[in-house]
């Protein structure tokens, strides 16, 4: 099926639906391994440096082969792109679920370059095949099924583990990825999704370039940088700092810290209804309080945790989904849009990897959670700066 061809109804609806089913694949996978990592450790001996490269390691691939999966969506079609994320992430599902600390680690690695993939190809989709008025829905539930996708993993991971064995608990992750390659399958055609087309350098809508679009970039990069070192760090740590302060039980906390990963979802689907009826600079500014409250929040009035949780949640959605909105309507062409979104998401997801340790080191030192509070503070204050100057120069009419 011709990709254009999706962009008008009822063919959007398909295209629509097949990214978000895709979306929940890209975050599940390696959310799955939190609720299972002390099992984990049990039986295959990892000590707490393996176990927490275990998480790390797809971030750090997401920052690390940007540029290649920007280049591998380019010249070899964003169709073939996403079978390869699909099929990438199938497969490491069932290498770390089928043996050893090495397969298990292997199967990580496996993971996070094709979710790698899947983060560049998607946007370059939505570009191509969706219109300009349709591009920031697109752009929402793409988001809003990420976290739809954490949340569910998180939530299934635990049970299905005491009943069946870890091993299953993450192998059950790859029923979504089954899903995924069947419907795309039908969607785009066998042809398009199991050969390379290098299609996209002409596809999409080409645009006048914008004038300081280097400057854009480089604000769209500190946006993003802030965004996913404060989601990283409020996302390993928060549980932690409810046992600490307000001493609830683990369970308790996990469940309360999961406020800040479902409410992203009224942030992703909520943008691109916000921004019909108001700038995107005043989007950002709101966004940007919004995450502003939880490390001030947390400071300032702990009782509160649940209010703060809710705005980091709705900030955290809204913020990925503005950014990426900013690089698909900014890009002047699809090649230019790859290599903004491999910037943006190279450099962003560096940071993101050094979140949890970083936090976690501060906190150890200090003693006190006052120190890593900050420090994600002034994370969220990266991002409320430098995205709002950033989305301020996207052209009326973009």
């Amino acid at each position: 099926m011709n990709g254009r061809l999706l962009a008008r109804v009822p063919g959007a609806w398909i295209l629509l639906a097949c990214i978000g089913l895709l979306a929940l694949n890209l975050r599940g996978p390696f959310v799955a391994v939190a609720p299972v990592v002390d099992i984990m450790q049990v039986e295959l001996g990892f000590s707490p440096v393996v176990l927490g490269l275990l998480t790390s390691i797809p971030v750090l691939c997401f920052s690390l082969s940007a540029p290649l999966a920007s280049l591998a969506a380019r010249r070899l079609g964003a169709e073939f792109a996403v079978t390869l994320t699909i099929l990438g992430v199938l497969a490491g599902v069932v290498v770390r679920s089928s043996g050893g600390p090495a397969l298990v680690v292997a199967g990580t690695v496996l993971i996070g370059l094709a979710i790698t993939v899947g983060n560049i190809a998607v946007p370059l989709i939505i570009r191509r095949d969706f219109s300009p008025l349709r591009q920031g829905t697109a752009m929402g539930v793409y988001t809003a099924a990420l976290n739809i996708g954490s949340f569910l993993t998180s939530v299934v991971t635990a049970p299905l583990a005491e009943l069946a064995g870890w091993r299953t608990a993450l192998a059950a992750v790859g029923i979504l990825a089954v899903a995924a390659i069947a419907f795309w399958t039908a969607a785009v055609g066998v042809r398009s999704a199991f050969v390379p087309t290098n299609v996209e350098v002409a596809g999409g809508q080409e645009r006048p370039a914008v004038k300081g679009s280097g400057w854009i970039t480089a604000g769209l990069t500190a946006g993003f940088a802030g965004q996913a070192f404060s989601y990283y760090a409020v996302t390993a740590w928060l549980p932690s700092y409810l046992n600490d302060e307000l001493g609830m039980s683990a369970s308790a906390a996990g469940a309360g810290s999961s406020i800040f990963q479902i409410l992203a979802i009224v942030g992703g689907l909520g943008v691109p209804f916000a921004a019909k009826y108001s700038s995107t600079t005043t989007v950002a500014v709101t966004l940007g309080v919004l995450w502003t409250a939880v490390p001030a929040g947390l400071l300032l009035a702990p009782g509160l945790w649940w209010l703060w949780s809710v705005c980091g949640g709705i900030a955290q959605g809204g913020g990925i989904t503005l950014i990426f909105i900013a690089i698909i309507k900014l890009a002047r062409d699809q090649a230019s849009a790859g290599r903004m979104s491999a910037i943006v998401q190279g450099v962003g997801y560096c940071f993101a990897a050094v979140a949890p340790p970083l936090v976690g080191f501060v906190h150890d030192t200090a003693g006190s959670w006052t120190p890593a509070l900050l420090v994600v503070l002034a994370s969220v204050l990266t991002f409320f700066l430098s995205t709002t100057l950033a989305v301020r120069l996207v052209p009326k009419g973009r």
